[in-house]
């Protein structure tokens, strides 16, 4: 496995720009060092604490009753035999649990002013819209006494005819889901565009179109979703504990829900086992278990089964994408023009509405064109709705761009490579826009590319497929290249705020300087395995001079951090990692002040450096940050009318989205007989910015390929004509294992961001962005000689040979699936 420079050593490289250095905040000791993560030892030896782990004395078990229909009217829901079961205490239908509501489960974020978000209620009390969508409510004293109470529960349904698909959905005469607003359109039409598109196309020597279909997937978190809440009948108080990525927004978005006053209520992210976008959501489950809590006087917990997880978590993607370049007869890019249809599901979830806008402006990717359109319509189903998942509308625009920049060298007849190449954006160091307006925080794309083919060993690799179809071999080479780019950090606010998003983009943090001499970070960052432990005390070390062992960073619980936005969106060190080291300018600011009083000198002669204040001129006259914490904790001799104490807050907006990048190689094996696609070897070469812990980003990114090509390989949620969903285990959804892949051979370039003083980018969702159309380009290069030019996710084995059957019959050389991929 390959291992790059760390970010100290790629200044020199080809491609590498200085670091930012618009700061007070020394860094290089521990940033940019492999540490081992604090988190691991307690987790590897057992001793994590997740919700399932949780018990509270009195504590009642809920299980909830979910409709075996798509879509059907609930005439009647009698819970009467339920409450015979032993053990059970209370059942509840929708009509039952009305009273509790003070609005429906939220959406915070209609993306155009005709976005139409339905009523959205935690139990449904008029229709099932889903399979799965709750309808009814058993508590228990035990958890399978509560699954046997719900078995009992009868409801009364009046089958109507369930809408499945895309099309489906805007047909002539489809059924109505939402009946209010008359048909199943969310949003209609959203378009973004930039220069005269229409024209570019008209006059293009070369226009190459294809239909794209981004498959519907299913998260697999490896714990899955659970809830715990306690009441506090005589304060009024309520303590959620719920495995979520979002507990701050959960708070408030919850406290809304159920009109619990927000300062009496206090949500806790214990270890959280994965998210990928499935726990930044606001479920009915949470607002099930308060609101039975609040009706019991109670604890209450529901954990979610596996299967539950399929039906009632959200799902990703879903998305129908016609895509189209012009380019001149070289292979010169012009013009871009994308349609998209997309899926919300039954009702509207968190942010899902505007998903696809996080990636309207990356349907250029990395190139340049002189014209650029995007266009959106998102629709109702009566399937599980899809919201954020790993990468969040960037892996669409990404496999989009990526897949017809292969069709058009194609088309021009040159390597995928030097087309690539020819439409790079140069290398930039400073923010530069894009065809759509966005600015890019810096980057040097030719640099990535060039690195991951000596890697590959590109050239030796297209003479082992040469030799191979001359051969005739039943086993053909394929290699499929990805230059993928995203946007990051979730931010600015006014930017959320100029796309109607019902959030802001900015992060707190509060460090404590503790008299004996250990420090307490307080983040509103909420990590479910990202390593904010490690990396935020190896900033704090670095910044403030103390040991990393010295450094204890607190997360995930609203009273001790009351303040945050949560982690998603590859934001956090972006976002919150800024604000760690702003609250340490504020602390090495006071410092100075104190240890000036102490030494008896100016202010200005007082140099920070090596985590010591010293006087210049005078090195042996000296104080640590520890001594002065102290100093500030007695309070005997610090300067008037300054507060004791070492203890300072920032809050921190960036003024811009990040953008990491990078280029991947997938090689592929296709056995032309049966159709198995092998992935024998994946190189990535991604830049993340700035690296904190080269250790840990190279995890996240070996963890997102793995995500990525599942996506490109073996993932797909599937429904039938009656809204069932088909994949709902793991029986028939494949989740890929370590030995379906290759060891990955991994390496980076660094242009650090603009957008902040770290020159931190972020690597969460890169893998997961660059690696679908890197692998799906390597098996359509591997049947290119047969005619076959395009071919759907997942590239199944059965997809492929019908792909190939189709070929020789001279019946068309395209794979059709759902959404009317190719």
């Amino acid at each position: 496995m390959a291992q790059g420079p760390l970010p100290g050593e790629a200044a020199a490289e080809e491609g590498a720009v200085g670091t930012l250095t618009d700061t007070d905040v020394e860094m290089g000791r521990y940033v940019g060092s492999r540490m081992l993560r604090k988190e691991d030892g307690p987790l590897l030896a057992g001793r994590g604490s997740y919700v399932d782990n949780l018990a509270l004395p009195g504590m009642v078990w809920v299980s909830i009753v979910r409709s075996p229909l798509a879509h059907a009217r609930i005439n009647r829901v009698d819970t009467s035999a339920a409450l015979e079961v032993p053990g059970v205490v209370a059942a509840y239908s929708g009509a039952d649990l009305a009273s509790e509501w003070a609005a429906g489960l939220p959406c915070a974020w209609p993306v155009a002013p005709e976005t139409k978000i339905p009523d959205h209620w935690p139990v449904a009390k008029d229709k099932a819209r889903m399979v799965g969508d709750p309808v009814a409510v058993v508590v228990a004293d035990t958890r399978a006494h509560a699954v046997d109470g719900a078995e009992a529960v009868d409801v009364d349904y009046e089958p109507l005819q369930p809408v499945t698909s895309i099309e489906q959905a805007l047909a002539d005469g489809a059924a109505v889901i939402h009946e209010e607003f008359g048909n199943n359109i969310c949003f209609q039409d959203l378009k973004i565009a930039s220069g005269d598109v229409d024209k570019v196309f008209a006059e293009a020597p070369v226009v190459v179109k294809q239909r794209y279909y981004h498959p519907r997937l299913i998260p697999n978190a490896m714990e899955p979703r659970g809830v715990l809440a306690q009441p506090m009948p005589v304060t009024g108080e309520m303590t959620m504990w719920s495995s979520t990525q979002i507990p701050h927004i959960l708070r408030t978005l919850l406290a809304l829900t159920l009109g619990i006053p927000e300062s009496k209520f206090r949500v806790i992210a214990p270890d959280v086992g994965g998210g990928f976008g499935s726990k930044l959501d606001v479920y009915a489950e949470e607002a099930i278990c308060l609101a039975v809590a609040r009706k019991l006087g109670v604890p209450v917990k529901w954990i979610e089964e596996r299967s539950e997880n399929y039906l009632a978590t959200l799902h990703g993607r879903d998305v129908i994408q016609d895509m189209e370049v012009a380019a001149t007869q070289e292979g010169k890019l012009l013009g871009v023009r994308a349609k998209v249809l997309c899926d919300m599901g039954a009702y509207c979830q968190l942010v899902a509405p505007g998903i696809q806008v996080l990636g309207a402006t990356l349907f250029s990717g990395v190139y340049q064109a002189e014209a650029a359109s995007f266009e959106c319509t998102a629709v109702f189903t009566n399937r599980t709705p899809t919201d954020a998942y790993r990468g969040a509308g960037r892996p669409e625009a990404t496999y989009a761009i990526e897949r017809i920049m292969d069709a058009l060298a194609r088309r021009v007849g040159k390597d995928p490579a030097e087309v690539r190449e020819l439409n790079f954006i140069p290398p930039f160091s400073e923010p530069t826009a894009n065809v759509f307006g966005a600015m890019y925080d810096s980057g040097n794309y030719k640099a990535g590319l060039d690195k991951a083919l000596e890697l590959a060993d590109y050239q030796s690799l297209r003479r082992e497929q040469a030799e191979r179809r001359q051969r005739g071999d039943t086993k053909q080479l394929g290699i499929g290249l990805s230059t993928y780019i995203e946007a990051c950090g979730s931010a600015p606010s006014r930017g959320f705020g100029s796309v109607n998003f019902g959030a802001g983009g900015w992060e707190a943090a509060t460090i404590r300087c503790l008299p004996t001499g250990k420090v307490v970070v307080v983040t509103g960052t909420s990590p479910h395995g990202q390593g904010h432990e490690t990396s935020w005390s190896q900033i704090v070390a670095d910044a403030l001079g103390v040991k990393f062992e010295d450094v204890e960073v607190l997360h995930g619980d609203t009273a001790i951090s009351p303040q945050g936005l949560d982690t998603y969106g590859s934001r956090s060190l972006a976002a919150g990692g800024v604000a760690i080291q702003k609250a340490a300018e504020k602390i090495i600011a006071k410092a100075r002040k104190i240890a000036a009083h102490e030494l008896e000198v100016a202010e200005e002669d007082v140099e920070f450096a090596d985590g010591a204040l010293r006087v210049r001129g005078a090195p042996d006259k000296s104080r640590t940050v520890a001594d002065v914490a102290f100093s500030a904790f007695l309070a005997h001799n610090i300067p008037d009318g300054m507060e004791p104490g070492m203890e300072e807050s920032a809050v921190f907006d960036p003024v811009n989205n990040t953008f990491p990048s990078g280029a991947h190689v997938a090689v592929v094996e296709v056995d032309t007989q049966t159709g198995l696609v092998d992935l024998i070897r994946y190189v990535a070469v991604d830049d993340c910015g700035n690296i904190v812990n080269p250790m840990i980003a190279q995890g996240m990114v070996h963890g997102g390929l793995a995500q990525g090509i599942a996506e490109g390989l073996y993932e797909e949620a599937t429904y039938d004509e009656h809204g069932n969903l088909t994949s709902g285990n793991m029986g028939a959804y494949r989740v890929p294992s370590a030995a379906e892949l290759p060891s990955f051979e991994t390496d980076h370039v660094v242009t650090p961001s603009t957008s902040n003083p770290g020159g931190w980018k972020g690597v969460g969702e890169a893998g997961t962005i660059g690696s679908p159309p890197a692998v799906v380009n390597a098996v359509v290069d591997a049947l290119a000689p047969m005619g076959i030019d395009n071919i759907g996710m997942p590239v199944s084995p059965e997809r492929v040979w019908r792909a190939i059957q189709a070929a020789q019959q001279g019946s068309g050389a395209t794979t059709t699936g759902q959404g009317g991929q190719a």
